[in-house]
């Protein structure tokens, strides 16, 4: 049965289906040796499609993976600078699978990742909101902590307040913070608090969604999530889950 190109290179883990558009305009993709064009239709099935060459297999069976991401481990699947790689701590998963998002090299923590096309569109596309929770351990003055829950400037985009719990404060000026953002901007955390006058001493995910950090995962472990884990992913996205 045709499907458009798109939904095939989601479906078959090679990319979400907004990245599968930009692929297919980059003219990276082929459907039996022609040039395929956005919006063209095939049948994974009976023809022949590759991306750079390579053939793309039909839908394979789908896994969505909680890695505890250490720091110091970059969120790539290869890196040019031969650091580590989330790539290197997922081999034994049987899919190749993509990260939803990013955590910066130094940050740690909850990372998913899925070689489930339209989840992964679904958890990052901009006109879904999954909340995301942090535990970050800073340093600065304590009455400034509730400017960290305001709007703010983040490289010219004003972002949504953040929702802020304080867990723990200092004698030595240390505040052990939970901080929910509803974006996903770049290094968000990291320049909210330095806005603030806070340094970060560490960083880490503890919760997408409904969806916590399972304390039983040690740092460079990870575990298939159980089919209500992914159920309430979707739920949080607000996206319609993909047809089966």
């Amino acid at each position: 049965m045709q499907e458009r190109l798109q939904k095939i290179l989601s479906g078959a883990g090679i990319c979400s289906r907004r990245a599968a558009e930009k692929l297919i305009a980059s003219g990276a993709v082929t459907v039996n040796g022609v040039t395929a064009q956005v919006g063209d239709r095939a049948d994974p099935e009976a023809d022949t499609i590759c991306v750079d060459g390579r053939p793309v297999g039909g839908h394979e069976a789908l896994h969505t993976i909680m890695l505890y991401k250490p720091a110091g481990v970059v969120t790539t699947m290869s890196d040019e600078k031969n650091r580590k790689t989330v790539a290197e701590l997922v081999r034994q998963c049987p899919a190749r699978v993509l990260p939803v998002g990013r955590l910066d090299q130094y940050s740690e923590g909850l990372l998913l990742l899925t070689n489930d096309g339209a989840l992964l569109d679904a958890l990052t596309h901009p006109r879904y909101h999954v909340d995301k929770t942090y535990e970050v351990t800073v340093r600065g003055p304590r009455e400034r902590i509730p400017e960290l829950g305001k709007p703010m400037d983040i490289d010219g985009y004003t972002i949504r307040p953040a929702q802020v719990q304080v867990c723990r404060s200092n004698p030595d000026h240390t505040h052990v913070l939970h901080i929910t953002i509803h974006e996903g901007r770049n290094r968000q955390i990291r320049k909210m608090c330095a806005q603030c006058g806070f340094r970060v001493l560490r960083l880490c995910r503890i919760a997408v969604g409904e969806l916590k950090l399972d304390k039983e995962l040690r740092p460079g472990r990870w575990r298939e999530l159980a089919p209500e884990e992914i159920a309430a992913l979707w739920k949080k996205s607000g996206a319609a889950q993909r047809e089966k």
